[in-house]
């Protein structure tokens, strides 16, 4: 919801689909795209072994879409993650790509 907390939590698990994957030194990066007004929204990345969870803050997701219709706006984001090399280069992996799909929030009184 437009003006909501919004969270989504990722896991990386190994192949045993229960066991997380040893994720110590990955560098991660979360960024939604509104097009309507070029504007691109680092979202917050907190990480535990195995987890990154992205969190947005209301005065963030406040100015995601306008007016007052079922869905507001539409965001394309994603997830990449920098991992480490023993050596060479590190690795640039964008595991996780998607939309966002803002609802309106109709209640009176709010601050939207």
């Amino acid at each position: 919801m437009r003006g909501d907390t919004a969270s989504l939590e990722v896991e990386f698990l190994e192949i045993d689909e229960t066991t997380p994957f040893d994720t110590d030194g990955w560098t991660y990066k979360a960024t939604s795209y509104d097009a309507t007004g070029s504007i691109l929204d680092d979202l917050p990345v907190t990480a535990t072994t195995g987890v990154a969870v992205i969190t947005v803050d209301p005065c963030i997701t406040e100015k995601w879409g306008t007016a007052y219709k079922t869905v507001v706006a539409e965001l394309p984001f994603d997830l990449q993650i920098t991992i480490p090399a023993v050596t060479g280069e590190p690795t640039v992996w964008t595991p996780v790509i998607g939309t966002i799909c803002v609802l309106g929030d109709i209640t009176p009184g709010g601050s939207l």
